[in-house]
């Protein structure tokens, strides 16, 4: 049951996932909402050979799984060996930390899996040096109440940890003194984006933004609008660092237009927090091109999700709905009549030039307001 590699030095652990429907999640289809915790795993590229998915009717603050689904839980981490469990849901330090101990095994939520891709796919300076802040800061989380030895959650998901340090103050002064290191570089950076801003002022030069929910095809649209090649992965968070480019229309210069980091529910506040000098950037933008996943039957709640995170960014800004993958839509009526609710908009397929004439021809008329 235990996987080894041929290099005897690396032992990957045996690893089950959890997926959980609770009580708070409102989702229509949760079917796709285990596909998409399914592509997270797939995103962070870990192999698992056992998946388990239940449905809460309450949630317990001290396992988060009432007792009942608890036993059911640990019976089939027994029978199967489970090393390592991770969890659709985010939870808190004491749960994850009850959890493993009762289970006899080390449990990852939401949060340390989202932020473990964020880690991977980033590249710039600025974009690690955020993942790091958001992912030292949960570090810090977890190392409450742990006593002397932090052995438990050393270590990343995939990997069996050694033993951590042995004095919790002396860890937590370390953390903060790398967090206030990091902090001080991405202010650097932002000034150097406030820099380039202005210049962008002063030159009259209009601003587009790409937004919308993780893998809706953002990249593949800025590659076709501007003739670039940008990373474009059927992965979710496959781009986390911002590209801004020349947009031209017919011929005619429209502005710049940027990619931005894709969004998800229950995306961790943290990395809100961290990317927030990032996503400042939407309040300077003319016009925010929403691109949505037509295709995917909990399209309305990714809007919602989008919509929320801009609200708790205290973003309002003049928007543009892309109703994108159409070849990949279900042929519903009712679904294009649905589509009035969020005007304006358009629909395309991110695949050719001809695939988005509708909003080349949205872009053609549009002019910044005053």
């Amino acid at each position: 049951m235990k996987k080894r590699v041929a290099s005897p030095t690396l032992y990957f652990p045996n690893i089950a996932l959890l997926g959980i429907h609770s009580p708070y999640n409102k989702t229509k289809n949760i079917q796709t909402y285990y596909n998409e915790f399914i592509n997270l795993i797939k995103s962070n590229e870990l192999p698992h050979d056992k998946a388990i998915f239940m449905k809460l009717r309450e949630i317990s603050p001290v396992y988060f799984l009432t007792k009942g689904k608890l036993e059911e839980l640990k019976k089939f981490c027994q029978e199967n060996e489970i090393e390592q469990l991770i969890i659709s849901e985010p939870l808190t330090a004491q749960q994850e930390r009850n959890l493993s101990d009762f289970l006899d095994c080390q449990v990852f939520d939401r949060t340390r899996l989202i932020l473990e891709i964020f880690e991977k796919h980033a590249h710039s300076a600025e974009g690690k040096a955020q993942v790091k802040i958001a992912m030292l800061q949960h570090q810090k989380t977890r190392l409450a109440g742990k006593g002397i030895h932090l052995s438990q959650q050393s270590g990343i998901v995939g990997k069996i940890g050694g033993p951590g340090e042995t004095i919790k103050e002396r860890e937590t002064r370390g953390i903060n003194k790398k967090i206030l290191q990091l902090k001080k570089q991405l202010e650097s950076i932002k000034t150097s984006r406030e820099t380039r801003r202005k210049e962008r002022f002063k030159s009259n030069v209009p601003h587009m933004c790409l937004i919308g929910y993780t893998n809706a095809g953002k990249s593949t649209l800025l590659n076709l609008l501007t003739k670039s090649n940008v990373l474009a992965e059927d992965k979710l968070f496959a781009t986390l660092d911002t590209t801004t480019r020349e947009i031209y229309v017919n011929g005619e210069k429209k502005g710049v237009i940027s990619d931005s980091v894709g969004f998800i529910q229950q995306l961790p506040h943290s990395l809100i927090e961290a990317f927030k000098s990032t996503l400042d950037e939407l309040k300077y933008a003319d016009l925010l091109l929403h691109v949505v996943d037509i295709s995917d039957s909990n399209w309305e709640s990714q809007i919602k999700v989008v919509n929320e995170i801009l609200g708790e960014l205290n973003i309002q800004k003049e928007s543009l709905y892309i109703f994108n993958k159409k070849d990949k839509m279900h042929e519903d009526i009712n679904i294009i009549d649905h589509l009035e609710k969020f005007n304006p908009h358009v629909l395309t397929c991110a695949k050719s030039k001809d695939g988005i004439k509708s909003l080349l021809d949205y872009l053609k008329k549009w002019k910044r307001k005053s």
